[in-house]
């Protein structure tokens, strides 16, 4: 039987405006809090008296905590509803926000960055949830364009609010700015949505909790480690990588045999989900990675402040708000594949630029090819979880977001570890002396301080001339892993998925057997 094509979908209402912006609020805190204590991590190493490897644990440990978190969001949505796991998701960055301004040493923060990491770990999954729910699957290409601001936007704005309040007040406001947005996410969201609790909640999967969740906080910490190292060839960091890899691959074991495994994998049978999420895990790598490198280079080389690093990034923000929303629509009525294709090769252009840097290239060619890349960003990101999601029926929303979400928290670990310890392992003994002197210059060692002026000046010059070597050297392996991603995405849907027709019409076949998604012509 031949299904009518359906209608165009609708513009988004208000009521779906409604409940974005609850989303909106709790993804803007969640994103923001991991740029902005990467600008405190100096300050931290100062106040508490700790090494660059001790400060970056209020990092790595709120990474580990989200990601030990995030596969249960799935089982939680259906024990206990939308509604009430958000809430208490934005309650608990709340109060792991309040502990982490009351800090006393970098122990203590870290254990209460953890507490924050619970509670955001969920924040972005369940969102996704709520957004998909609300605007329907026909629609999710304009539901993630409105979700992806704040996701572009927060690696851009967060070293600039960083900077400012640690510049103007002091580190304990990093923390500090989530309560009133905290507490206004919470009071709306208590307005805004809905009770959604299922009322025949499927049990928890212990034995698959058992195996993910410290998998995944197993593996990230080796990948994570590999920063302090400076390799991945060490005991701290291949060993906890090889045991949560191995537990990971037994969860996929068990998941594949249970009928309600803590997430069905059995989603990976749909061509659209597995092509989009390769697609993604190579975008991840590639787009955080090089995330990493574009502040470090303005603040260590070219001798900036936090807050004008932060500026300086901002072109790539406001080209990405360009694109993100005409993206979002368009992937709704054609299909994510030809608007991806375009914006990698616009990305592969911008990250091309700074394969040639130098410790004076000019800031019109960065800031010039930062706007390109935000272009290719926008047309990009979104379109790509979108084509993830709108295949998947009402049902299938909750494990397919909490897939999406692991895989993007994981990717993108990777790729800041690798281009990390890439680009650690570039760094001249004159590259590290002079990105300290533009950084932390009471900290040069006395030998070199004691040398005439004039040979200072000269081994700065020459520091300077490798560390721009070294970034651009890295900006190649930035530039291969963004080319990699034109693979998946040639084969993603040049056409409108029709995830709006009838279930039993979209996910069966004659045979019983789940059918591919259909593309509407």
């Amino acid at each position: 039987m031949t299904q009518a094509s359906p209608a165009a979908p609708e513009k988004l209402g208000r009521d779906v405006f409604v409940v974005a912006g609850v989303v909106v609020l709790g993804a803007i805190m969640s994103i923001l809090d991991v740029t902005v204590v990467s600008v405190a991590q100096p300050t931290f190493i100062n106040d508490f008296g700790t090494t660059p490897a001790g400060a970056a644990w209020s990092m790595t440990g709120y990474t580990l905590a989200l990601a030990a978190v995030i596969p249960i969001a799935s089982w939680a949505v259906s024990r206990f509803g939308t509604k009430k796991v958000y809430m208490t998701s934005l309650v608990l960055f709340v109060i792991g926000s309040i502990l982490c301004a009351m800090a006393t040493s970098i122990g203590t923060l870290v254990a209460f960055r953890m507490i924050q990491g619970v509670g955001g770990g969920l924040l972005m999954p369940v969102g996704m949830m709520i957004m998909t729910r609300a605007a329907g699957p026909e629609r999710v290409g304009s539901v993630m364009a409105v979700l992806g601001i704040p996701m572009l936007l927060g690696p851009i704005a967060g070293p600039i609010l960083g900077g400012w309040l640690i510049e103007i007040a002091s580190w304990h406001w990093v923390f500090l700015i989530n309560i009133p947005i905290g507490i206004v996410a919470v009071i709306y969201a208590w307005f805004a949505l809905k009770d959604d609790a299922e009322k025949t909640p499927a049990s928890i999967d212990f034995v698959g909790l058992l195996l993910l969740s410290p998998g995944l906080a197993l593996f990230l910490f080796g990948v994570s480690s590999s920063a302090e190292h400076k390799t991945f060839n060490n005991t701290g960091v291949y060993i906890p990588m090889i045991i949560g890899g191995l537990l990971i691959i037994g969860f996929v074991f068990h998941a594949l045999r249970r009928k309600n495994p803590l997430l069905d994998l059995r989603l990976f049978k749909n061509r659209t989900l597995a092509i989009s999420v390769i697609t993604m895990v190579t975008f991840m790598v590639a787009f955080f990675g090089a995330s990493l490198l574009y502040p470090q280079y303005f603040i260590t080389v070219r001798g900036e402040s936090t807050l004008i690093a932060g500026l300086l990034l901002a072109p790539q923000g406001l080209g990405a708000m360009l694109t993100m929303p005409i993206a979002g629509r368009m992937t709704d009525k054609i299909g994510p594949g030809k608007f991806v294709l375009g914006g990698l090769v616009l990305l592969l252009i911008g990250v091309s630029v700074f394969t040639q840097l130098g410790p004076d290239t000019s800031y019109w060619l960065l800031c010039g090819a930062l706007f390109v890349q935000g272009l290719g960003m926008g047309m990009t990101m979104m379109p790509i979880m979108s084509s993830a999601l709108a295949s998947l029926r009402g049902s299938q929303v909750p494990d397919g977001s909490t897939l999406v979400n692991v895989i993007q928290q994981t990717s993108s670990s990777i790729g800041t570890a690798v281009i990390t310890v890439i680009y650690t392992g570039m760094v001249t003994a004159a590259a590290g002396l002079a990105q300290l002197y533009n950084t932390m210059p009471d900290k040069l060692p006395e030998e070199f301080t004691s040398l005439p002026q004039q040979v200072q000046d000269a081994e700065i010059a020459k520091g300077l001339a490798d560390a721009s070597s070294a970034f651009g050297n890295t900006f190649i392996v930035a530039v291969v892993l963004v080319a990699l991603t034109f693979i998946p995405a040639f084969f993603l849907p040049r056409k409108r998925i029709a995830a709006a027709l009838p279930e039993e019409v979209m996910l069966e076949g004659t045979d019983g057997k789940p059918n591919p998604p259909v593309i509407m012509h």
